[in-house]
């Protein structure tokens, strides 16, 4: 009797059992450019929408290279600005709300993008921790390279070499592990009934599996940005919602999140 009544509740254990991550499909080493285009599709297809959260990006970067500036460190400036890069994704979710009603109903309702940036409250929150977290080791850890700046008042490039050497190699470590965290994670929360950590551990999965790609995506992503700064900041009002789109479209082609139960904002109708 007793093992007869068990059967049901072993059945309801073994079903609410997830993976540890969900597992990625094997991208070509082409597949950012098809990303990129979709975006710029994406773009094209809702401006208003799409530049409105350009320009409010681009102003908050703004803000911070101002406020990194007052600080009187040109090192903090460029922190605080990758760093940015990278946190990014964190304030894109109504962009992937964008592509995602795209994608599903052909029209925009901005208050669906409202919805959504809300449901996932508690999640977003924790990844926006567990990066602010890396950001400001990220910052500390700059500010000691600070210690092979030559003392001399008026250095050679040969004296720098050691300074912008280690700097670079700090900078990209952190870079590196912040890109793989965010890559797909908030796509995926946005997607998923699924937590912060293995939305982040599904990225940085994802993103092993897939280095070579990665990496192109990782340069489009900062050569974009790079363009965009290098424009007086106008650039950026463009730049990122591209990418932003272009992100919601990667997270639908890398990861096979079956085994999480989809967001029925984000479910697509089979075809009748």
């Amino acid at each position: 009797m007793n093992s007869l009544s068990d059967q049901p509740r072993t059945k309801d254990i073994e079903e609410e059992i997830k993976p540890f991550v969900s597992p990625s499909r094997k991208l070509e080493i082409s597949a950012p450019f098809r990303w990129l285009a979709m975006g710029w599709s994406d773009f094209r297809r809702a401006p208003g929408y799409s530049l409105a959260y350009g320009i409010v990006m681009t102003l908050i970067s703004v803000f911070i290279t101002y406020w990194a500036y007052r600080l009187g460190s040109v090192t903090m400036v460029i922190v605080m600005l990758a760093g940015f890069i990278f946190i990014g994704p964190a304030l894109a979710m109504g962009l992937y709300s964008i592509s995602c009603q795209l994608e599903k109903k052909n029209r925009v309702d901005f208050l669906a993008c409202i919805r959504e940036g809300k449901k996932r409250i508690s999640n977003q929150m924790l990844l926006a921790f567990a990066l602010l977290i890396v950001f400001l080791v990220w910052a500390r850890a700059a500010s000691m390279v600070h210690i092979f700046f030559p003392s001399t008042g008026d250095p050679a490039l040969s004296d720098l070499l050691m300074f912008f050497a280690i700097g670079s190699v700090v900078g990209t470590l952190f870079a590196a592990v912040i890109f793989c965290a965010t890559a797909f994670a908030i796509p995926m929360i946005m997607d998923r009934d699924v937590d912060a950590i293995t939305a982040m551990l599904t990225s940085f999965n994802a993103v092993l599996s897939n280095k070579p790609t990665m990496l192109v995506w990782a340069l489009i992503i900062f050569v974009g940005t790079f363009l965009g700064i290098a424009t007086f900041f106008i650039g950026l009002m463009f730049i990122l919602p591209i990418i932003g789109h272009a992100t919601w479209h990667a997270y639908r082609e890398a990861i096979i999140a079956d085994d999480w139960p989809q967001d029925a904002s984000t479910r697509l109708e089979p075809p009748a």
